[in-house]
Parts: C-alpha cells; sequence; structure tokens
C-alpha cells in the first residue's frame, strides 16, 4: 500500500460566499442626511403643485388636493430613502469590493479589485454638514463611478481609500494574479 507523499499544492483558500459576507453599515448620519435632501426634492414639486397658475382648468378645484396627495407621496418618498439608508452597507474582501443599497429593489454588488483603476472621495455641502463623504470607484473603459458607497464617515471613507489605493494593481511593484 502506497502513500501518496507529494506536498499538497497550495489551494486558493475558498472565498466565503458572496452572501454570506458580513457587511459593515454605513454611518447613521446617512439616513437624515439622504432624508432632508429627498425633502429638498419633493418640496420643490409641492410647490410647484401648488403654485402654478391654473387659469380656468377644472384641476383648480381639485388643487388642494392634488397639493396633498404630492406632498403625502413625498412623505413616504422620504421615509422609504431613510430606511434604505439604514439597510445600505459594504465589504471589503480579499478580492472585491461589495456594496448592498436598496429597499424595494436591492442590489448587491461586486467590484473585483483587479478591475479598479482610480479612486475619489466626493461630497456635497449636505453631506460635509453631517460629516459625510461618497467613495467613488472607477474601473477601465468607464466615464463614471462604478460603484459610489455614500455615507461613509471622513476618517473610515480616507482609510477605506488608502486601503484599496494599496490593493490596485501594480501597487507596491506587485501584479495582479
Amino acid at each position: 500500500m502506497s502513500h501518496d507523499t507529494t506536498p499538497a499544492v497550495d489551494e486558493p483558500r475558498p472565498r466565503p460566499r458572496l452572501a454570506e459576507t458580513p457587511l459593515h453599515p454605513l454611518s447613521p448620519r446617512l439616513a437624515p442626511c439622504l432624508a432632508l435632501h429627498k425633502a429638498a426634492s419633493w418640496l420643490v414639486v409641492v410647490l410647484a403643485v401648488a403654485l402654478v397658475p391654473l387659469g380656468d382648468s377644472p384641476l383648480v378645484a381639485w388643487r388642494t388636493w392634488l397639493t396633498v396627495g404630492v406632498a403625502g407621496a413625498g412623505l413616504l418618498g422620504v421615509g422609504l430613502a431613510w430606511c434604505e439608508a439604514r439597510r445600505r452597507a459594504y465589504a471589503l474582501r480579499e478580492h472585491d469590493l461589495i456594496q448592498r443599497r436598496g429597499l424595494l429593489v436591492q442590489r448587491l454588488q461586486a467590484l473585483p479589485l483587479a478591475r479598479l483603476q482610480h479612486i475619489e472621495t466626493r461630497s456635497n455641502p449636505l453631506e460635509r454638514c453631517f460629516g459625510l463623504v461618497r467613495l467613488a470607484c472607477f474601473t477601465a473603459g468607464g466615464r463614471s463611478a462604478d460603484v459610489v458607497i455614500e455615507g461613509l464617515p471622513t476618517a473610515r471613507a480616507e482609510a477605506l481609500k488608502q486601503q484599496l489605493l494599496e490593493r490596485l494593481p501594480g501597487a507596491a511593484g506587485e501584479t495582479p494574479t
């Protein structure tokens, strides 16, 4: 009876399944930030419905109810934005960056780090009021960001950006495998 004495070949470690990967929640300040942004957008629509001159149109009699209906839809939109923001999360794994978002339409997105070309941080005035930053990740050939992680605190965004920069193909003289 013979035993195989050849050394075991290094087999790649099995990656955890995408759905089983533990995700990091985003900042709790993202929910009020997105809700405020959504409320401002809906306020413009409600004001337009309430103030647009209708002349002799039969809609004049229904203007109040139409305005209330649009405002109710706006409140629903703000509530959904709040709940969706609380559900967002991300994870940085060995070979990819994962982002989960969406409430009614759920989306789990994975960006292979081998395809990552450059990274930038962005923030609008409202996000800066909440101390939040967006991290935009670009791949080769794309004109827009392929993954945008909103709602990161500034320090965490810079740390994640640095981790991603260290893993970029060609970083520290390494080539992707």
